[in-house]
């Protein structure tokens, strides 16, 4: 059980992290987020806004013992946010530097998830 709690903080603590960033800076420079979401990918304006809440949310609901089925909800909405941002990107013709990362933050999600589930796995085990 220790070492699924040790890699469930380091995976979810890295993404919280990565999710965090992401939405910090799109609120510390929004001339930069509304050019790369509304001119370079096609997004309304509002959009960059609203999706930097949603991941302050879900980092909160993430990090925040307890509340299983809110998680799941914030797992859900990182895997959208990944994959989305990951397919807008190709699909406006950005070479694959420019995307190829990514590849690198969805698996960083698929180990969170994957541990998170383990954790709560171990933790009806337990209580057996």
């Amino acid at each position: 059980m220790k070492k699924i709690n040790i890699l469930f903080w380091v995976f979810n603590g890295l993404l919280a992290a990565l999710m965090l960033f992401s939405a910090i800076s799109t609120f510390m420079n929004p001339a930069a987020t509304k050019e790369l979401m509304s001119k370079h990918l096609g997004y309304p304006e509002y959009f960059a806004s609203l999706l930097a809440v949603a991941k302050v949310l879900g980092v909160i609901a993430i990090v925040v013992p307890g509340f299983s089925r809110l998680k799941e909800w914030a797992y859900a909405g990182f895997a959208f946010d990944l994959i989305w941002a990951t397919y807008s990107s190709i699909c406006v013709g950005d070479p694959v530097s420019g995307w190829g990362f990514m590849f690198v933050f969805i698996i960083l999600f698929a180990l969170a998830y994957i541990y998170h589930l383990k954790k709560q796995n171990a933790a009806i085990g337990s209580t057996k």
